[in-house]
């Protein structure tokens, strides 16, 4: 089928709103139902960082890597809360929504889809935080986390740089997640984005311990400004001018990744033909 394309910018402020607060109440009451799949989510969310931890402090033991283990403790258990309030999984979807038809009921509805995979995104880390925030905690005191540059200030201003992220990393994992429109398979296409995301936005290790080249070249890509820098700053390791850089290219890739979202969405959808429709 063809159809003509869902604006976000059609919708009143007040439907919108209107919109989330029943979409977010139906994800909601989602996710407190399946409490189970949730938990087996948080688990895998909690084991990666829980295995960095013990490695990274093995080798903080073992030679001099500018961070002590009590350092990388506090490096990896923000990781694991940044991780969690940014990670989402339809571009893992949308091969399956586009082949089965389901986003045809979809484009009938006069808002963008990608108000309903926002308010399922955010449903299902409010109640992952459940999980997150107590095995954050505990993994803090068992490793002797060192958060000796935090401060009150670092955490006022990780506050904006964590949703900053979230948009950020949400907005550029939709446009990923579209390439669906035109491959058949994306598997492939979606595993090495994680790889690049896990050693070029600070989740395998700290990139101040990286390499200078990944130093460099992880400062013009956006998986940077998606996790490591978020928790550079709940460190209070960034602060002043460098802060300001920081939000800066947040913002500037927000504004870059939604001006190829609408471009690719709008073509996308015009030559989109269901099977079955």
């Amino acid at each position: 089928m063809s159809a003509e394309s869902p604006d976000v910018t059609k919708p009143s402020p007040r439907a919108l709103l209107d919109l989330y607060r029943g979409e977010m109440s139906v994800m909601l009451a989602w996710n407190l139902q399946y409490r189970g799949a949730v938990f087996l989510w948080v688990l895998g969310a909690v084991m990666q960082p829980l295995v960095l931890i013990v490695v990274w402090q093995a080798v903080a033991d073992g030679r001099d890597t500018g961070m002590t283990a009590g350092e990388y403790a506090a490096y990896f258990m923000v990781s694991m809360i940044v991780s969690h309030m940014t990670f989402i999984w339809h571009m893992w979807e949308f091969e399956w929504r586009i082949r089965s038809g389901y986003f045809s009921p979809l484009l009938l509805r006069p808002v963008h889809p990608i108000h309903a995979d926002v308010c399922q995104s955010l449903a299902y880390k409010l109640v992952g935080l459940a999980g997150i925030i107590p095995a954050a905690i505990l993994m803090a005191v068992i490793f002797r986390a060192d958060f000796g540059n935090a401060s009150w200030q670092s955490v006022m201003a990780f506050l904006p740089a964590l949703l900053l992220a979230m948009a950020l990393r949400f907005i550029v994992e939709w446009c990923l997640a579209l390439a669906a429109f035109w491959m058949t398979k994306v598997a492939s296409l979606n595993q090495l984005f994680d790889a690049f995301f896990l050693f070029l936005g600070g989740q395998f290790a700290p990139i101040s311990v990286m390499p200078d080249w990944i130093q460099t070249l992880s400062f013009v890509l956006p998986f940077r400004w998606s996790i490591y820098f978020p928790i550079q700053v709940a460190l209070g390791n960034i602060t002043g001018a460098d802060l300001w850089i920081g939000f800066g290219m947040q913002i500037a890739w927000i504004a870059l990744a939604v001006a190829v979202l609408q471009l690719m969405w709008k073509r996308a959808v015009a030559n989109y033909s269901a099977v079955g429709a």
